[in-house]
């Protein structure tokens, strides 16, 4: 244990902590409110003690998860998309409905619910890191196999946008994406590569459009109304989006202080999820959201320099994936916050509540240190075989 300790990558670790402290503050505070005023809990710290369950948990798959070597993953990639596949099909058919959208199965007797989705995104950059590394490793050149992960990609993402779900599906095929032009041989044969993604984005837009298929519902729909909220302020996303701006504004560059938002008695109605950030603002100041955003900058930049230092490709990816991962969940929170891009309910990494996101973000930074951790060890024995020559 503490060989495996010396050897992870610190800084990561210590930032992780920090924005998982932040975080579990954050939500004890946003949702104290919301907790006994809209969801009739008997206690405000209803929120806040899940959370602080969903981080022990998390940290103690993650300390395990260090421990398994990424070259395992080869025997479990096809059962988890296979797996994944499965489940995503069955939620369509049996899942649990809140609001407007098929994405949680509901665990009787417990209160709690999983999210799918969420895990879909990991399991799909395994299964391309593993994929990919085989087909490198036997050195095949047919471009096509290269397309497969891609495809199976689609699949997942396809069944995630009819629960619907247009947040987490673009997410996932927007990292599916990014690790696809990444490798050495797509980016041999882009050319070739676009064009035949392209006949195929075509037709199945046709398809779609043909067979009457009702991909996003209206309420998903309006959505992609995401400008001059204040202006829509009697529309749900207007309404939340024009509250998130007015949190902001209220907490200026030193915030109204630790537990003194305004906005989170009911205003706010995704208080402690999607615009945890807007009252962390508010609480704490701007200069402290600068301050969460540079913690995540540095976690973003020890995650790259883990996937550059990588030796072998499947250990690249998954770092690189994992980069993605955060990073597009930042973007698209932060945007859809203030109002640049569409709503989507995609929460924001280590910082907003949920199970689901909580467990498969903390898994993902682990696996990237176990990543670190077989960087260094090779690293080691490189050197010691160059010396002993």
């Amino acid at each position: 244990m503490k060989k495996t300790f010396s050897k992870i990558d610190k800084p990561l670790l210590f930032i992780t902590i920090l924005l998982c402290g932040i975080g579990l503050l954050m939500v004890f505070s946003s949702s104290s409110v919301a907790a006994i005023l809209r969801y009739n809990k008997a206690t405000s710290t209803y929120f806040f003690i899940r959370q602080l369950i969903f981080f022990v948990a998390a940290f103690i798959g993650g300390f395990i998860i260090i421990h398994i070597p990424t070259k395992w993953y080869k025997s479990i990639s096809w059962l988890l998309i296979i797996g994944i596949i499965g489940v995503l099909v069955f939620l369509l058919l049996y899942g649990g409905i809140t609001n407007h959208v098929q994405s949680w199965f509901y665990i009787p007797g417990t209160g709690f619910a999983i999210q799918p989705s969420e895990f879909a995104k990991s399991f799909v950059i395994i299964f391309m890191a593993v994929f990919y590394n085989s087909l490198i490793q036997k050195k095949i050149s047919n471009v096509y196999l290269y397309l497969i992960p891609l495809s199976i990609a689609g699949i997942v993402g396809l069944l995630i946008l009819m629960q619907p779900d247009f947040g987490s599906a673009a997410i996932l095929l927007a990292i599916a994406f990014c690790i696809f032009i990444s490798i050495p041989m797509v980016k041999s044969n882009l050319p070739k590569i676009m064009m035949i993604l392209g006949i195929g984005a075509v037709l199945l837009v046709g398809v779609l459009l043909y067979s009457g298929t009702e991909i996003l519902n209206s309420d998903q729909m309006e959505r992609f109304k995401f400008q001059n909220p204040c202006q829509r302020y009697k529309e749900d996303t207007g309404y939340q989006v024009c509250n998130g701006y007015i949190a902001i504004n209220n907490g200026g560059l030193t915030g109204v202080g630790l537990g003194k938002s305004t906005q989170k008695y009911l205003y706010l109605p995704e208080s402690h999820t999607d615009f945890i950030f807007a009252i962390l603002v508010e609480e704490l100041g701007l200069l402290v959201g600068i301050g969460v955003l540079g913690l995540y900058a540095l976690m973003l930049y020890r995650i790259l320099k883990i996937a550059k230092e990588a030796y072998i490709l499947r250990n690249s990816i998954l770092a690189y994936g994992t980069f993605w991962l955060f990073t597009f969940h930042i973007i698209i929170n932060l945007c859809g916050m203030l109002s640049i891009l569409p709503l989507t309910g995609v929460p924001l990494p280590l910082m907003s509540y949920g199970g689901s996101s909580t467990l498969n973000f903390v898994a993902m930074i682990f696996i990237t240190q176990r990543v670190a951790i077989e960087n260094k060890t090779t690293k080691y024995q490189l050197e010691l075989k160059k010396l002993s020559n």
